[in-house]
């Protein structure tokens, strides 16, 4: 954790830095400037030793009467209590599994117990396919109807009207995502969902790209899902989704008949990554540990998120500014000032995605290329075959990297 000390109210990014052994790694003798945030980010100290700790000297499978049982048992209902106030919900409302993915694939075969054909589910253009495919997929299976909201390439934002349109008293579920994963765009999901409630229908929220960058609040969206992934901040490879506990406890989860028949365990299938968990315990705590201001650990964790969102607007305002000024560069999805989180995606004209990432890479700079699984994105804006370049800003991020990427963009459209 940063040392408490007389710091700022919110860490700088030098001593937040000074958290992340990866941040030492060199390539070709530079220091590595890690863009790759949006698809998986670096992991501080603490994360890596919480789960050292669990490992070594707490582990054990849960439910039974010796000690190292005891303390799984009580590490997994404190790490229940920690994203309770990352999501602003109640602990017996988190369930843990492998990824996003595979709990939003888990949810809808659960759901669509409950569902008749002819029923109906909305996605939308913008998102990530692990909130679209699992629902196609149901559909298939259930006869069930989805209809996509489009998205504007121009602006890389969703279309409201065309959103409304979709929605009728045959609606299930809307599935929409908080943020997108190539754009950067920030949905109103909280407009989504009162829409959504309207229509009779339940609404999932994916948050995976939204969490790392704005703290979510169940309450606020009042959403019926919500699900998140701890790598996207600064965790390791842990799902998290939370739901409303009447609900969870109301669904038919496909489930061993032995195990767990109470939420928000019976949405959870098998021997879970207790080590995981932990680590994205750790993760939550290490943003909260950020902040000296707040007496709990949500109002700490808020004025983190305030202070690093406002950096990292400022950071994708400048990265956004210096790629613009680029002959043969273009950017796409909102611009700054408008909500988005600070991922910033572009390409090169006349060099291939996968091009320009190789390019940067051997020059220290490490961005993510292609359709990041955001394949109708890049589809809508007429880029299947060359991809987009995505640079995304974390807490780590500096001021020197952003000059850095714009400089080396600037070289390799000049050779």
């Amino acid at each position: 954790m940063i040392p408490q000390g007389d710091r700022p109210h919110v860490a700088s990014a030098a001593e937040i830095r000074s958290q992340f052994p990866a941040l030492d790694r060199l390539q070709d003798g530079q220091p590595v400037a890690y863009f790759d945030g949006p698809g998986g980010t670096q992991v501080p100290r603490c994360v890596a030793e919480a789960m050292v700790d669990y490992l070594y000297h707490h582990n054990a499978n849960t439910d039974w009467a010796y000690p190292t049982s005891i303390e799984t048992d009580a590490a997994l209902a404190a790490a229940r209590e920690t994203f309770a106030d990352f999501l602003n919900a109640s602990a017996n409302e988190i369930v843990f599994g492998a990824n996003m993915t595979s709990l939003t694939f888990h949810l809808s075969r659960a759901l669509g117990r409950r569902l008749s054909p002819g029923d109906e589910i909305i996605v939308t253009e913008l998102d990530h396919h692990a909130n679209i495919d699992p629902w196609k997929e149901l559909a298939r299976e259930r006869n069930l109807c989805v209809r996509s909201v489009r998205m504007i390439p121009e602006t890389g934002q969703l279309d409201w009207d065309d959103f409304g349109r979709q929605l009728n008293n045959r609606t299930r579920l809307v599935a929409v995502g908080a943020a997108s994963n190539a754009l950067g765009t920030i949905n109103d999901v909280r407009t989504a969902t009162e829409m959504a409630h309207q229509a009779g229908a339940l609404m999932f929220v994916d948050a995976v790209h939204y969490a790392p960058h704005c703290l979510p609040d169940m309450r606020e969206i009042d959403c019926d899902f919500l699900a998140c992934s701890a790598y996207k901040f600064n965790g390791p490879h842990v799902g998290i989704l939370c739901g409303k506990h009447d609900l969870l406890q109301s669904i038919s989860f496909p489930r061993l008949r032995p195990a767990h028949d109470a939420a928000p365990e019976n949405a959870e299938t098998g021997t879970l990554n207790h080590e995981g968990i932990v680590g994205a315990a750790a993760a939550v705590d290490f943003f909260a540990s950020l902040n000296t201001v707040g007496e709990t650990r949500r109002e700490r964790l808020s004025g983190a998120f305030a202070e690093l969102h406002a950096r990292g607007s400022g950071l994708a305002k400048s990265l956004w500014e210096g790629l613009s000024a680029i002959d043969r560069v273009r950017l796409y999805g909102p611009q700054p000032g408008l909500p988005r989180t600070p991922t910033i995606s572009f390409t090169v004209d006349g060099i291939h995605s996968r091009d320009v990432a190789r390019q940067l890479a051997d020059r220290g700079v490490f961005c993510s290329h292609g359709d990041f699984y955001a394949m109708t994105v890049v589809e809508r804006l007429g880029l299947s075959t060359v991809g987009l370049v995505r640079a995304g800003c974390a807490m780590y991020t500096t001021a020197e990297e952003i000059s850095r990427l714009v400089h080396n963009v600037g070289l390799i459209c000049n050779d």
